[in-house]
């Protein structure tokens, strides 16, 4: 027989009518006035059935106080040993965090799950919070688990999973939203910087949570910066200055500044520049023989570097015009003897400019004569004829070679 049907005398007591009455209340209206209240609603439903399951067992009005004890002596025993268990989750902002609460021992107790606001998001497998991004994964009396899609930084904090015991059990896990950071700019580049100048590269990146770490390298070899790291909210923005004096050697150099992050462990963001430096040109002669002789061909290279390049190189000896043009023949850089003699000795002068400069090279040429060589002599060497002997005849080779020594020399002169 039903506890809220009539009893022998046809009749229903106060108390029986009360539950009753709250009884068909909070089955038929509450859950849709008050979806806020879902947990607080079913756990209260949850006491009144076992209730009415104890009085059906035993009857009677005599006994509702002892009903009433009995059934919570059995919750608490119940509850003895059911623990909910959840673990911290971290998770890149943008992505899915999953949101998992287990019980080893449950009897058939609901099991929900309320953000840091203390709002339910789930309760069973009850949606409560009207949020598209989050969803059931999966629900049963012994796991609750929910997914949060598309993460952002507000939703980071501490997520409460609750058993409804007698008394209520909780677990808490920290939901920790890592803030990508952005790509990195490189700023203050001059181009073109001129050798000499004083230049101040400045890497920034926004939105690291935490706070990022900049590093800067010059071509392959890293180099130290100054870094600055300031907060804006919940994330951080991070800058790191490199401070250079430019010379010829950094022209074409690239500088790259790289962000380290946790968020960012299988693609490093970076940003990188090429430096262009301009510097005036430099100067130097290659020949082509160590020990110039006459009749001999002579090549001279006026090699030049600088940035812009240089204009076309320009030949002089000793101070004036080239000679003879016929023999000497300039082909761009280069100065070509075809048939040396002695008149070409002298200071041979390649200069080349551009609007930061001009450099020039000296070589200085002396022509050797061609070295003579003589036919050996045969002069006869008598030596004393001892007696009873046998008169030998040898003979003494000489190789003259020329003993004149001789010198090249070759310098650079640079103006601004």
């Amino acid at each position: 027989m039903s506890i809220c049907g009539e009893n022998d005398k046809g009749g229903l007591s106060l108390q029986v009518f009360l539950f009753c009455l709250i009884h068909h209340l909070l089955a038929h209206f509450a859950l849709a006035l008050f979806p806020a209240c879902m947990p607080f609603f079913f756990s209260l439903r949850n006491h009144f059935r076992d209730f009415q399951t104890v009085a059906k067992q035993l009857g009677g009005r005599a006994q509702t106080k002892t009903l009433k004890v009995m059934a919570s002596k059995g919750r608490v025993q119940g509850a003895s040993g059911q623990y909910p268990l959840v673990q911290n989750v971290t998770v890149t902002q943008g992505g899915t965090a999953n949101l998992t609460c287990r019980v080893e021992y449950n009897d058939n107790t609901s099991l929900q799950w309320s953000n840091p606001a203390q709002q339910t998001l789930f309760f069973g497998d009850k949606k409560a919070l009207r949020d598209n991004r989050i969803e059931l994964v999966h629900a049963s009396w012994s796991e609750l688990t929910i997914s949060i899609s598309d993460v952002s930084l507000s939703d980071e904090g501490m997520y409460t999973c609750s058993l409804f015991t007698m008394p209520v059990r909780t677990a808490r896990a920290y939901l920790t939203v890592l803030g990508v950071p952005e790509k990195p700019e490189i700023n203050g580049l001059k181009k073109p910087a001129v050798e000499g100048d004083y230049i101040t590269l400045t890497c920034i990146t926004q939105g690291s949570k935490p706070a990022a770490d900049l590093r800067w390298f010059r071509d392959e070899k890293e180099v130290k910066g100054a870094k600055e790291v300031n907060a804006e909210g919940k994330t951080f923005t991070v800058q790191s200055s490199l401070q250079l004096h430019v010379d010829r050697n950094d022209d074409g150099v690239a500088y790259t500044c790289r962000v380290d992050h946790v968020a960012l462990v299988q693609t490093p963001q970076q940003a990188t520049e090429v430096l262009e430096v301009q510097y005036a040109p430099r100067v130097e002669i290659i020949h082509s023989l160590e020990v110039p002789q006459e009749g001999q061909y002579l090549k001279l290279e006026c090699l030049s570097k600088g940035n812009p390049s240089p204009d076309p190189v320009m030949w002089t000896k000793d101070g004036g015009e080239l000679p003879d043009l016929e023999r000497m023949i300039v082909d761009g850089r280069e100065l070509t003897f075809t048939s040396l003699n002695k008149t070409d000795n002298g200071t041979y002068r390649c200069e080349a400019s551009n609007h930061l400069g001009r450099s020039s090279a000296e070589y200085v040429l002396y022509v050797y004569d061609v070295p003579t060589t003589l036919p050996p002599s045969t002069t006869p060497f008598l030596h004393p004829i001892p007696p009873d002997s046998t008169a030998q005849l040898s003979t003494h080779a000489s190789d003259p070679t020329d003993s004149r020594g001789f010198h090249q020399q070759s310098k650079t002169c640079m103006s601004g």
